[in-house]
């Protein structure tokens, strides 16, 4: 997969509301109104990311999950990462 330009990042990053770039990778905090959305929102995604076989360096803290995104094959951010996180977009846009 091709390692994507900082334009073409940029490009993509102004269609997702709350992502940045930071320190080489996707970066998105999602804040959720309890423990148990926040934790639904990872138990939702889980299925379809391992179907995807693209995983995320996630964490969760009581009602905050917080995602950095990169493909380490490449090096660097890859359209897998941009499809992963309109993936987790639509998917936080249920639940929040």
């Amino acid at each position: 997969m091709k390692k994507l330009s900082d334009s073409e990042i940029s490009s993509h990053i102004a269609n997702l509301p709350g992502w940045s770039l930071k320190d080489g990778k996707l970066h998105r905090e999602y804040k959720f109104p309890d423990f148990a959305h926040a934790f639904g929102f990872m138990a939702t995604a889980a299925p379809l990311i391992e179907k995807s076989n693209h995983h995320p360096e996630w964490a969760n803290v009581y009602n905050r999950v917080t995602v950095d995104l990169m493909t380490h094959d490449s090096q660097g951010v890859t359209q897998k990462d941009i499809d992963l996180a309109n993936l987790l977009e639509g998917i936080a846009g249920k639940l929040s």
